[in-house]
């Protein structure tokens, strides 16, 4: 195939421009170009929003992030002319995109938590049952291990996080595991509604990061670890976004005001705001 002849796509001027990373493009290298109509025979001046032609070449435009591409004509076409409108699916982009790929995200991060707590339900409840068994084996490794040293040696790091779970009584050991698997399955709730870009998992997820946030900085009161960082600044920025992009309670104009920014960035409307003109 012939390289095309150097033409300017629509829109380009011929000078250079500074890059900026958009979710668009995150998209468009997950998914590919968002491209209508190029098995057509013909491009009409009335279909310049998605595609055009601009001296012998023809130019189809991303729906999702813009650009313009050539595109060979069709040996074969399938169809006369180029779709209408409302037969085309409009691929998201804007703010609706980026709230998409952040709360997807966050629900990545609440799987986590799930099969994290669920499998530390599962050993406690298998603790709990063989409760007297693995406590007897547990002291007898501890006194292979210490030998004749101080009896302390080992109460800290996770021998010492054993010895205190070994030290909970019957009862407590499945209160402990009952809930980890209520926090399990709450956590879960929330990944799967902010997967699903629910509103009402936004709240339910702003509610629960911020009730363990005064515990997550008690905890750095006794003994700092790069985990708990970690988890406090992740938790943290969650609940800000949550707070601030999604504009929960009321803040920065509420839900009538997301529902609008929501209403700018979806249709037809971006698209034309953002087509050069012919």
């Amino acid at each position: 195939m012939a390289e095309p002849e150097r033409q300017l796509a629509p829109g380009v001027a011929p000078k250079r421009r500074r890059f900026s990373l958009h979710y668009e493009l995150i998209g468009c290298a997950l998914h590919g170009h968002a491209l209508v109509g190029v098995d057509a025979a013909k491009v009409r001046p009335e279909d310049g929003a998605v595609a055009r032609v601009v001296g012998s070449l023809r130019w189809h435009r991303c729906l999702r992030c813009d650009a313009w591409l050539w595109v060979p004509e069709p040996e074969s076409p399938t169809s006369e002319l180029l779709p209408a409108r409302a037969d085309i699916e409009l691929p998201m982009r804007g703010r609706p995109l980026r709230d998409r790929y952040v709360l997807r995200l966050i629900a990545i991060d609440r799987a986590i938590h799930v099969l994290v707590l669920s499998i530390l339900a599962i050993v406690v409840f298998v603790v709990a049952a063989h409760e007297a068994t693995l406590r007897a084996d547990f002291t007898r490794i501890i006194t292979d291990l210490q030998g004749s040293g101080p009896a302390s040696r080992h109460q800290h790091g996770f021998l010492g996080e054993v010895q205190k779970a070994f030290s909970l009584s019957h009862g407590s050991l499945y209160a402990l595991g009952g809930a980890a698997i209520a926090y399990a399955a709450l956590e879960g709730v929330e990944m799967v509604g902010l997967w699903r870009a629910r509103r009402w998992a936004e709240y339910l997820t702003f509610i629960a990061t911020i009730l363990l946030l005064p515990i997550e900085i008690y905890e750095l009161t006794g003994r700092i670890s790069a985990l708990k960082i970690i988890t406090l600044i992740i938790n943290l920025a969650i609940a800000i976004y949550l707070l601030l992009a999604k504009r929960l309670f009321g803040i920065r104009g509420g839900d009538a005001y997301e529902r609008a920014e929501r209403a700018h960035d979806l249709g037809w409307g971006p698209i034309e705001r953002a087509t050069p003109p012919v």
